[in-house]
């Protein structure tokens, strides 16, 4: 079994930052991919940025050069550091995972509870 606890969320002024963790436990292979999804309310969940395990990265459009993604590998913890957030970057924050378990050896796909970012104007 495998469990994903984040934390970091928050409340925050337009142009403020936050730090968003997940770490990931449990009966671990390996973990391929690593991202963030965001869903605000009334719309639907939204690729946010994703880290592979060779390290490269990808953002959407509307974050890319406010928004880090980035992972250790040895703590199984992936992290997004926020800059100059927006109002509009509202939403709940999920920690989606990628990996293979030691009790099934095949690819899994794991979810975060989620924390909420709210952002002022």
């Amino acid at each position: 079994q495998v469990q994903l606890v984040e934390s970091g969320g928050g409340l925050v002024q337009a142009g403020g930052s936050l730090r968003l963790s997940c770490a990931v436990s449990g009966s671990i292979f390996t973990i391929n991919t690593m991202g963030w999804y965001r869903q605000a309310p009334g719309k639907q969940r939204e690729l946010v940025a994703v880290v592979n395990s060779g390290g490269s990265t990808n953002y959407r459009d509307s974050v890319k050069g406010r928004f880090t993604i980035s992972r250790d590998s040895a703590r199984n913890t992936v992290y997004l550091q926020m800059n100059s957030l927006k109002p509009e970057d509202t939403a709940v924050y999920y920690c989606n995972v990628n990996l293979i378990t030691i009790v099934t050896m095949f690819p899994d796909e794991v979810w975060g509870q989620g924390t909420l970012v709210t952002v002022s104007s």
